[in-house]
């Protein structure tokens, strides 16, 4: 793990007002006069009482609508004038014509959730909901429009169509229905989600559905899978089955995981931290632990000098690397323990000598480990995934630099030998956030680490917020692309699964608003958290 050694919501747009002869209102809302007996033909006024007046039609007008209370809040909302929308008895979930194949997830699962009918290729009508894949825009915006009595909800992907049914879902859930207008909206950043870490505590697979599920509602669109390090390894393997711990997750498991998350547009990512944080491994394989120059074990780290430990680990690469379609991989890389000694190349001569060997007399034990990473990444690359690693396996000033293409996964600069996220921004590198100072959830607080409060994301931290309090500059924010809560297991037993859920959701849900929109959010933190509740 990277820390251990760290030292009345209304919906205007919904509100009818009925004006009945109120001076100063439209043509349609004045009053309605009885017109005279003369006129109506009947008998002079001085044989026939005058008819008592006909009440007048009462006319609607409705206020302008205001934007629907979401979580994350949509970014921009167009008011309009109308009843808006709700579900009614025979309303249906429409698709359009060509679209079925990429939106049937899509509209079973909106119909379901509104306890209205997916109507498979049928024309929209009055009431309806219909969704298309329609237009240019960026990735995973959307477009949604009530008006005329539909909603019609259109993007240039399915991720984008699919943050539109749960805006809907959202709208009706916080206040009946759907406000009338047109709300346009797209996340600020492209990546964001949950990193969970499996391997320290077992997780069930209908809980991390759970997650799931509540990712999808929040447009979360990472998992983060950590299911290997000291005390486990937790995923079947048929290559190496003698590193497998119990209970573990099945490759059925994991197929099933991965199927609910491609339908929610969330990739899963997998890591299996190497060199460090393989003390599962090599407990079935002793032969391939780093030693000191004295003899000594070194906890959890793997021999990068020998040939074999690099084989173990690409077998397993190559295992996975089908068994997870989504577009993403974590190589790992933090907390190499021949890294955080005094002197590397005096303490570990075997790793200095290979080091010499491969890059020339001037190469650093630092540079081996960079080889290491390099080298994890050149198996995991032809897959066509986007590589990530942690940032306290970038080095600086060496003869070896990590490949350009691997994203810097930015957590700490509290660690030996750890550097300032402005180091890595400068040499043109993107990060990703999950500042151990508002993101990390460690279960039990060592380490002077805190669970992390929802309003603290919510009030204090934007994705700029890389290291501790402080921002970088805005320049550097198309850099920076996005951001997850960890959840790490240090002391398993310190909560349960229910305790987890219960605590990160908060917290989960401040981040989404955060990473969709890092403006400053126009609810107040209770108002949000109210919202949350009703939502």
């Amino acid at each position: 793990m990277r820390h251990r050694r760290v030292h009345t919501i209304a919906t205007a747009g919904a509100a009818v007002l009925v004006t009945l002869a109120v001076p100063g209102c439209t043509a349609a809302s004045e009053e309605v006069r009885a017109p005279s007996p003369t006129a109506r033909g009947a008998a002079p006024a001085a044989t026939v009482p005058a008819a008592a007046p006909t009440p007048p039609a009462p006319s609607l007008t409705y206020a302008l609508s205001t934007a629907p209370r979401t979580i994350p809040a949509v970014r921009e909302h167009e008011p309009a004038r109308g009843p808006g929308w709700k579900p009614a008895p025979g309303a249906r979930v429409v698709v359009a014509q060509g679209d079925s194949a990429a939106l049937s997830d899509e509209a079973r699962l909106l119909a379901g959730e509104l306890g209205i009918t997916y109507g498979e290729s049928a024309a929209p009508r009055a009431g309806d909901v219909e969704l298309s894949v329609e237009g240019a825009g960026r990735p995973e915006s959307y477009t949604l429009t009530v008006k005329d009595g539909r909603v019609r909800i259109n993007g240039p992907d399915e991720a984008g169509v699919f943050y539109g049914t749960r805006t809907l879902k959202q709208a009706v859930r916080a206040s009946g229905s759907a406000p009338e207008g047109t709300v346009r909206d797209a996340p600020a950043k492209p990546q964001r989600g949950l990193n969970l870490d499996i391997a320290r505590k077992h997780f069930t697979p209908e809980w991390i559905k759970s997650r799931l599920r509540e990712m999808g509602d929040l447009k979360l669109n990472q998992l983060g899978l950590h299911f290997s390090d000291d005390q486990a390894f937790r995923i079947q393997s048929d290559s190496h089955p003698e590193i497998v711990s119990t209970p573990h997750l099945t490759k059925a498991q994991v197929r099933d995981i991965t199927a609910l998350a491609s339908r929610l547009h969330i990739t899963v990512v997998p890591e299996i931290d190497s060199p460090g944080h393989l003390g599962a491994v090599l407990r079935a394989h002793p032969d391939l632990q780093l030693r000191d120059v004295n003899g000594r074990a070194v906890k959890g780290a793997v021999d990068i000098s020998d040939p074999a430990s690099a084989k173990l680990i690409d077998d397993l690469l190559r295992e996975y690397r089908p068994l997870f379609p989504g577009g993403a991989w974590h190589l790992g890389a933090d907390e190499y323990q021949a890294l955080v000694v005094r002197d590397p190349q005096a303490s570990f001569p075997q790793l200095a000598r290979a080091a010499q060997q491969r890059y020339g007399p001037s190469a650093r034990v630092q540079d081996l480990a960079t080889g290491w990473l390099n080298d994890r990444a050149a198996v995991v690359r032809p897959s066509g995934k986007a590589l990530k690693a942690w940032n306290d396996g970038f080095f600086a000033g060496g003869v070896a630099s990590a490949a350009k293409d691997i994203q810097v996964e930015y957590w700490t600069g509290k660690e030996i030998g750890a550097r300032p996220p402005l180091e890595y921004l400068r040499e043109g590198r993107t990060l990703v956030n999950l500042n151990d100072e508002y993101l990390y959830y460690v279960l039990g607080e060592p380490n002077q680490f805190t669970y992390p409060t929802g309003r603290r994301i919510y009030e204090q931290w934007t994705p700029l917020v890389l290291r501790g309090t402080t921002p970088v500059p805005a320049s550097y924010d198309g850099q920076i692309l996005g951001g997850r809560l960890a959840v790490w297991a240090d002391l398993s037993g310190a909560q349960t699964q229910d305790q987890v859920a219960a605590g990160i959701r908060m917290p989960l849900a401040a981040l989404s608003q955060k990473v969709w929109d890092a403006r400053t959010p126009q609810l107040p933190w209770s108002q949000f958290q109210a919202l949350a509740g009703r939502l």
